[in-house]
């Protein structure tokens, strides 16, 4: 897939960075010696991270260029680094691995997730959220008009399956745990219009889809799909809308 965009994955900064904060609200550690950003993205959950722990060793990781130079040029104090979450494990000295919606694109990340836990300390913490929506309308509507165009054999793999239901996660973590907490959680993001539900997922689900687009069809996709979203998502009485948007988080503690 081509780089990542930060500009447009921080048009919707204050509604990708509540779920950063629950996350790290939902960690029980009062202090912290080193801390992990795994999926940094452009610095938003790392600058979360930094007031939460100032005298912590923060590192922060991602496997986009773009995203890291934006993550540095913001918290220029802080380190970052290139990594793929796949496979990348923690120091045992690490106090927090932190992950906020990243590990949803990693297709064994149910594998990786207890290798993750499994090599901190007791006592340290691994924290994790992920967009739970593929069974949502923006996401249906994406495969729908992927199947129904001339891509549809180009598309056919550009999808991202469901998570697993939380009790599956919490039955792959308590063997390397003393305590798992698992909620979901639905936010209701109030947007101007459909166009800007398609804006808000163009960074994020519908990147897979429009990466594997001719630079011609793109405009043809996004109008159809556009369509669909408008139909899905009326208008609210003062003319916004109003996309549910749910979250899985999880976190253990070794």
């Amino acid at each position: 897939m081509a780089d990542w965009s930060p500009a447009t994955y921080l048009k919707f900064e204050a509604e990708r960075t509540r779920p950063a904060r629950d996350l790290l609200a939902g960690v029980p550690l009062e202090s912290a010696r080193k801390v992990v950003d795994v999926g940094c993205g452009p610095g938003n959950s790392t600058e979360l991270l930094a007031a939460r722990y100032p005298d912590a060793d923060i590192l922060g990781l991602d496997n986009s260029p773009a995203m890291l130079a934006e993550a540095r040029a913001r918290l220029p104090a802080l380190r970052f680094e290139a990594a793929d979450a796949s496979v990348w494990l923690p120091e045992p000295d690490v106090d927090l691995v932190y992950a906020n919606a990243t590990y949803q694109w990693i297709p064994n990340h149910l594998e990786q997730l207890p290798r993750v836990l499994a090599a901190l300390a007791p006592g340290a913490v691994l924290a994790v959220q992920m967009p739970d929506n593929v069974t949502e309308p923006t996401h249906r509507l994406m495969q729908e008009v992927a199947e129904t165009g001339p891509w549809a054999v180009r598309l056919a793999k550009a999808r991202r399956i469901p998570l697993p239901p939380a009790r599956t996660y919490y039955e792959a973590l308590t063997p390397h745990a003393s305590h798992v907490d698992i909620w979901r959680t639905a936010y209701n993001y109030v947007l101007a219009d459909a166009a800007a539900i398609v804006e808000f997922v163009r960074s994020t689900g519908l990147r897979p889809f429009l990466d594997a687009l001719t630079e011609p069809e793109r405009p043809e996709f996004v109008a159809a799909y556009t369509a669909k979203i408008a139909a899905a998502y009326p208008p609210l009485a003062d003319g916004q809308v109003l996309l549910p948007f749910p979250r899985l988080f999880m976190v253990a503690q070794r």
